[in-house]
């Protein structure tokens, strides 16, 4: 097989992928963050069962992980596909958001979805723009 355009981004500090992805991605400054569902990365289990809130902000810490995996931080986010089982739960997201991330924010999507893996409420991927560690 030909060598691969892009790197893969690895931690134990953020869920395991449960199919056949890499946790993150690497092409040059560019960072693609696989979807994170809020799994404890050490029992690889589903907290906040019924509190989007606890929910978001287990995704976003394991975002955060790969992303410094990566050589980032949130921080370095530049674009979020949030998805969503309930549309209605909009706003708790944009509350944890607004208690993790400073201006200028990502560009950001929000979908709702029927399901998620693992029966979460919440899941987010994004992009990350980050120089290349040496």
């Amino acid at each position: 097989m030909a060598d691969k355009p892009f790197h893969p981004v690895h931690t134990d500090q953020a869920p395991a992928a449960i199919g056949p992805y890499s946790q993150a991605v690497r092409v040059g400054e560019l960072v693609f963050l696989s979807g994170q569902i809020p799994l404890d990365p050490a029992s690889m289990e589903l907290v906040g069962a019924g509190d989007v809130g606890a929910q978001a902000r287990r995704v976003f810490a394991n975002l955060q992980a790969v992303a410094e995996a990566a050589g980032g931080s949130l921080g370095h986010l530049v674009k979020l596909n949030v998805y969503l089982t309930d549309l209605g739960n909009f706003q708790v997201v944009n509350d944890v958001m607004a208690e993790l991330f400073e201006e200028p924010y990502p560009a950001r999507a929000a979908v709702g979805v029927a399901a998620l893996p693992r029966g979460a409420e919440v899941e987010v991927e994004a992009v990350m723009a980050a120089p290349a560690p040496a």
